[in-house]
């Protein structure tokens, strides 16, 4: 594997090495092995129903927009049942790099009943892995790789789905609902206002037993990246203001609590009003307007077009489902933006 380290996020620190992610570059020949094995895998996973139900990442019909549903979905339900939620978003520092093979292999065969030819496969495929570091026009030597999945192949991310897949049973003894997309994972807990001390510490003691056994799978979780936030209604906010503690703790992590998250790239607000992300959501997107307005006059109207389609529509379709039943004014500035793409793209004037 030829290693490309990309930065995660524009804003993070260059010089912080966690800020990368290590992408592998694999020759075509592995890729389209691997892509036949994925095919039989998915096949007998299907067959024997033994997907993970709480994982979205990696499946076919699923997305993370079906995992944004299901947590939405049972926000909305403990509101109207008068609860109000508990909601963490767990982060996992490094979670492909340090996959341990022989606990792998061995969930492979007891759990996915992988054994014989096939689990001799998957052993080969995990051993003797080098890889090399590539940035700009360097390279480094070949190292042996011990720990870990490739990121970037086509089997790493699925294999890594299933070497996790037993983290459901520990979350579901605590009553937690929770939802997973690769190595993010979401926990929810609800409860009647007045039993809100008793729900902080379900959470945490959930969250506690989650690291154990994160340690035990050679796995990290990422304490300064984990958010959280109490869900409730608009009118019981004010009343709730002093009734809980200001943080969860997350290992050494004193966690504060929040009034909106971002989740899988969809802000959640405290209310779940979804203005916070209308109003990030237009930003961004007349952010991209203006730049493709300052070059439209080189551009003909098939090349604006596309452009408008990547940079633009593509942010207003992204999990526009979690919209639906959102107020029509929010609703109108999403079709503000609209129009105005299509008065770029026909170069009309914003009367029209």
């Amino acid at each position: 594997a030829l290693v490309t380290p990309l930065l995660k996020k524009k804003s993070l620190d260059q010089n912080e090495l966690k800020n990368y992610r290590p992408v592998s570059n694999l020759s075509f020949v592995s890729k389209i092995i691997e892509k036949l094995v994925l095919s039989q895998l998915s096949d007998h996973l299907s067959a024997n129903n033994l997907y993970n139900r709480f994982q979205s990442a990696y499946r076919p019909g699923h997305s993370t927009e079906t995992a944004l549903l299901k947590i939405v979905n049972g926000l909305l339900l403990a509101l109207d049942d008068g609860n109000v939620s508990l909601l963490a978003l767990l982060d996992l520092s490094t979670a492909f790099d340090t996959t341990d093979h022989s606990i792998l292999l061995h969930r492979l065969h007891h759990d996915f009943g992988i054994q014989g030819t096939a689990l001799d496969w998957f052993s080969s495929y995990l051993t003797n892995r080098t890889q090399s570091v590539s940035i700009h026009c360097y390279t480094s030597e070949p190292a042996p790789i011990s720990f870990g999945v490739p990121q970037g192949s086509v089997l790493g991310p699925v294999l890594f789905v299933l070497y996790t897949a037993s983290l459901s049973t520990v979350i579901e003894k605590h009553s937690v609902l929770h939802h997973s997309y690769a190595d993010d994972s979401q926990l929810q807990k609800s409860a009647p206002p007045h039993q809100i001390p008793d729900l902080f510490l379900s959470m945490q003691k959930c969250i506690d037993d989650i690291k154990s056994w994160m340690t035990l799978n050679k796995l990290k979780l990422n304490d300064d990246k984990t958010e959280a936030m109490i869900v409730s209604s608009g009118r019981k906010s004010r009343s709730l203001s002093f009734s809980f503690p200001d943080f969860i703790t997350v290992g050494c992590a004193s966690v504060p609590l929040s009034d909106s998250v971002k989740n899988l790239g969809v802000t959640f607000d405290c209310h779940l009003t979804m203005k916070t992300h209308v109003s990030n959501l237009v930003r961004s997107a007349n952010f991209e307007l203006r730049r493709i307005s300052s070059i439209r006059h080189l551009l003909s109207t098939d090349a604006t077009k596309t452009l408008v389609s990547a940079f633009v529509l593509s942010r207003l379709d992204y999990c526009n489902s979690l919209l639906f039943g959102c107020p029509q004014y929010l609703l109108n500035k999403l079709q503000k933006v609209q129009n105005n793409d299509a008065r770029l793209v026909l170069r009309v004037s914003k009367m029209d």
